[in-house]
Order: structure tokens, then sequence, then C-alpha cells
């Protein structure tokens, strides 16, 4: 039977010790390496190959959730566990928009761990109960305010739509009735609130809304 290969991260030597010594009892768990901060991890992932990452977040350097980006970056078939003193839903949910596949305090270190990496390995996520009641918190609580395009004046809406229907700040002018300058205070607004940088972009978020069909 293949060992699921799995490599410690944690700037804390007591820590890693108590993960191998927790670890080391499973026939099917081998540890194949450990790293203290997150340049090291990303390095020491290229070379073990590990099938699984036993990630912490508080690092100096480099700290967990950049580390994990990166590594998934250059290998997206690694599995991620954050393992963090943290239990809030702050960095619950920036763990999972990290890439990683489970998140576990470090007060429920024990067979829930074990669980873990055998879950990720068999392709699965594991959360423990307080972070999967963040996800889901989370994800209740959106709402039409987290749109940007809620954010846009109605004037603004009107002069998005005209720059994605191909009018020359000129003539968006004239139709408006406004000076120019007036028109590109509202773009650069426009461009400010959606975090857009042409007018490329501006196009396709208005193709995305409905504000302009794509042309067929």
């Amino acid at each position: 039977m293949d060992k699921i290969k799995v490599l410690i991260v944690d700037d804390h030597a007591i820590m890693r010790d108590g993960i191998k010594a927790l670890l080391n009892v499973h026939d099917d768990i081998e540890i194949v390496g450990e790293a203290s901060e997150g340049k090291e991890a990303i390095d020491k992932t290229q070379i073990l190959n590990p099938d699984v990452v036993i990630m912490d977040i508080a690092m100096p350097m480099m700290d967990g959730l950049e580390a994990t980006r990166r590594i998934l970056k250059k290998n997206p078939k690694v599995k991620i566990i954050i393992l963090s003193q943290y239990d809030d839903k702050k960095y619950i949910l920036a763990s999972i928009k990290a890439g990683s596949a489970g998140y576990l305090p470090k007060r429920a270190l024990g067979m829930e761990l074990v669980s873990a990496i055998r879950a990720l390995h068999q392709g699965g996520s594991y959360l423990y109960p307080t972070a999967a009641n963040a996800i889901i918190e989370g994800f209740l609580n959106q709402s039409e305010e987290d749109d940007p395009y809620e954010l846009l004046t109605n004037r603004e809406r009107e002069v998005l739509k005209l720059i994605a229907d191909g009018f020359t700040s000129r003539v968006i002018a004239d139709k408006l009735c406004i000076s120019l300058k007036t028109v590109l205070s509202h773009r650069a607004k426009v461009m400010e609130k959606l975090d857009f940088h042409n007018r490329t972009e501006l196009i396709k978020f208005a193709m995305r809304k409905g504000l302009v069909q794509a042309e067929t």
C-alpha cells in the first residue's frame, strides 16, 4: 500500500515534533520532511513532492497563506491543510480562498488531523465544524451589497453602459447633456469602484451584467 506523503510546516519545532509523534503511529502516513517558514515550504514541496502539506498560518518571512497560493500555483495537485491557532471566520475564509482543502485549529490535533489527511488524499476536503460554520455563514450573509455594481450611482451606470456601447466620452457628454469633464469624472469613478484599468474590462463587465449584448 502506498503511503500518504506528508510535509509539516510550522515555525515552532515543538509543534512539528508533536505532529510527527502523532502521525508516526499510523502505517499509512509517511512524513517526508518539515519546514519552518513559507519559502522553505515552497522549496521542499518542489523537491519532496508530498501528497499533503500541513501548513501553519503565522510564520516569519512568508506566512502560510502566501505559501499556500505559491505552492498550488506550481503544483495544483498538492493538498494543503491549514493548521492554525486562529479559529475565527476571517482566517478560515482567507485560507479557503488561498486554495487550502482543509482547515483545523491547533486545539483539534489528534484523530481530526489524521482524518483530514486521509480525506484530502482521497480527493475530498476537510473542515473542522467551526470552519464549516464560518463558510456557511459567509455564504448566507452574501448580498447584493457585495456586488461592486451596486456601488455605482444611476448616472455612473448610464456612463458605463454608454462606454460599453462604444460611444466616446464626447458623444456621451452630448447624449447626457453634461460636460466632457463630468463624463471623465464619472468614468474615473466607475473604474475606481469596479477596480478596472481599461475600457475592455468595462465592456466585459457590462456584458456579464447584461447591460450590452455580445456581438454574434
